[in-house]
């Protein structure tokens, strides 16, 4: 009995599997930049078939909204089709996305549309929308306060402030369901966000990327728990794990190494095959293993540093914005190891049975997950 609960909690991971990297929508990345000649340039990299369909901020996963079919179909359409649909509606997307100077709306018009060719369509499609919008009087001495606002309906965006000669110094608000952000002054000396802000804005967005939206390295992890629950040995893990990734996230944030995606992404995914394989055939945590999750640490490091680069850093807050997310991180490693002992706790005593009925069956899923992961970034 307890096996099959067991397997029937882990087979339930599978559709988690398939959509870890399809479905999955990511927020919007709004860039308003700010000209010298008083044009406003609002560049919206987003999914724009969940636009069309309606899929709001309250689903994380174009499978879990009501309009899925509808999405699936716009999926598969070409750049011209969908160019073709999206213009159908852009009265009505544009009309909706409200950039306001001193809470006078402006009005935004479509300068350019860049949607790429179809690809997997197991895997979202990022398009660009290119607006422009003018800034009322931008002669006069007296500025007004900038505020913008994208639509829940559209989903969830985190939105950058910037002036085009000073493209560092960003002000960037992350914006969920519909939520206007602060105003932005105008030509006003650039003022850093407070310490409290920051923290816990990127403390919110570490955990998110563990618990609900990690879910290949919440299977790692579980991988690092199955094999020994034994404190001394699953903190050795878990450090070496923590250490090598937040190593690998700090310097490819700070431009020191790099490594593509699509090298990265697919390591990643073998990581959790080894882990799970070696959980099978190994029965104790050795100084290898350690060694060995440290090297992969340093894998997801760079996985975690390609989500932080897409959602960015303040320019003067960024070592402050980069320990906290990390903190996030850890703190969604550590819920999935809480909740894992509380799954297990009673059967640690039953060693045997503890290793027949959960190590085993659930690395071995575990694994087969990783595998398809791996045969999916390589060559879907």
């Amino acid at each position: 009995m307890v096996f099959f609960r067991l397997m029937l909690v882990m087979l339930s991971l599978w559709p988690l599997a398939q959509s870890a990297d399809a479905h999955q929508l990511r927020p919007a990345i709004v860039n308003l930049e700010f000209t010298q000649n008083g044009s406003v340039k609002v560049h919206i990299q987003t999914n724009i078939e969940s636009l069309i369909a309606g899929i709001d901020s309250s689903h994380d996963d174009t499978d879990d909204a009501p309009q899925t079919e509808l999405y699936n179909q716009l999926r598969a359409l070409s750049s011209k089709q969908l160019t073709r649909e999206f213009k159908l509606l852009e009265e009505s997307i544009i009309s909706q996305l409200y950039l306001a100077f001193d809470g006078v709306k402006s009005d935004l018009s479509l300068v350019r549309l860049d949607i790429p060719v179809i690809g997997n369509l197991d895997k979202s499609r990022l398009s660009d929308l290119h607006l422009l919008a003018f800034i009322p009087n931008p002669s006069d001495s007296d500025k007004p306060k900038v505020t913008w606002q994208y639509p829940k309906n559209f989903g969830n965006n985190v939105a950058h402030f910037y002036y085009d000669k000073t493209p560092q110094e960003k002000t960037s608000h992350w914006l969920t369901d519909g939520v206007m952000s602060p105003p932005f002054e105008l030509n006003a000396s650039y003022t850093p966000k407070p310490f409290t802000q920051v923290a816990t804005e990127y403390t919110v967005l570490g955990f998110e990327h563990i618990v609900p939206k990690g879910i290949d390295h919440i299977l790692f992890v579980l991988g690092l728990f199955l094999l020994s629950v034994k404190l001394r040995p699953l903190l050795l893990q878990v450090t070496a794990f923590t250490l090598a990734h937040s190593i690998t996230l700090g310097l490819t944030i700070y431009g020191v190494i790099s490594l593509s995606p699509s090298v990265v992404e697919p390591l990643i995914a073998l990581s959790i095959v080894a882990v799970g394989i070696e959980n099978m055939f190994v029965q104790t945590v050795k100084i290898r293993r350690v060694v060995v999750v440290f090297l992969f640490g340093l894998l997801h490091g760079m996985g975690f540093a390609g989500v932080l680069s897409q959602l960015g850093l303040p320019e003067s807050d960024f070592a402050t914005a980069l320990v906290f997310f990390n903190i996030g991180v850890e703190a969604g490693q550590l819920l999935v190891i809480a909740v894992a002992f509380l799954c297990v706790f009673w059967l640690l005593r039953k060693q045997q049975l503890y290793r027949q009925w959960v190590v085993i069956p659930v690395s071995a899923l575990i694994s087969l997950i990783g595998l398809y992961w791996t045969y999916e970034r390589l060559f879907l």
